[in-house]
């Protein structure tokens, strides 16, 4: 699948909440929104960022973890222009969601990051890895050996600071690629 020229028809973060979204989902999606907060410090790393990292993102607006998730990606963009994030329901784009399906499943939300010329980077989703501890505790129990240990900081802010290194991640990848240090002559 070329990815790159999908990006063109995905939505941007507003435009996809007012396409698919009822009253109700929407209140639930500004609701979190409103709670994601940068420290000055993850901000910061953010905007320090130098090469364009475009975006793909699977989601539904009936998605819990989407709901939860999207509107810190949002938040990161709104850091840097060189933060691209385009938007695609799943359901209306069962291509792409077959294509970016994880664990045998079109599970959301589905993120690939690709460079400014369109070269596939990286995939993350559809939970992190404190989500993922937060869920075995409650469903498989305190016995499972998953490494918890008490959280000095709230999931959101262990989910952020996850999400914020994997788009650092991609970011360093593309700021050392030999390929594009000789585009961009640095």
């Amino acid at each position: 699948m070329e990815f790159a020229s999908r990006l063109e028809v995905g939505f941007a973060y507003e435009e996809f909440l007012a396409k698919y979204a009822n009253d109700e989902e929407r209140r639930r999606w500004d609701a979190i929104y409103a709670e994601v907060a940068l420290t000055g410090e993850q901000q910061e790393l953010l905007r320090g960022f130098r090469r364009a990292m475009k975006i793909l993102v699977v989601a539904g607006v009936w998605c819990g973890d989407c709901v939860e998730q999207c509107p810190i990606f949002e938040r990161f963009a709104e850091q840097n222009d060189r933060i691209v994030i385009r938007y695609f329901d799943r359901d209306d784009n069962p291509d792409l969601a077959d294509a970016l399906s994880t664990c045998g499943g079109r599970r959301v939300p589905s993120v690939l990051f690709l460079s400014e010329d369109g070269y596939i980077c990286g995939r993350f989703g559809d939970r992190t890895l404190s989500k993922y501890r937060q869920i075995a505790s409650t469903q498989i129990g305190a016995a499972c050996p998953t490494g918890l240990v008490a959280p000095e900081q709230s999931l959101m802010q262990q989910v952020t600071e996850e999400w914020l290194h994997e788009f650092e991640r991609i970011q360093l990848m593309l700021r050392t690629s030999g390929r594009l240090r000789k585009i961009h002559g640095d």
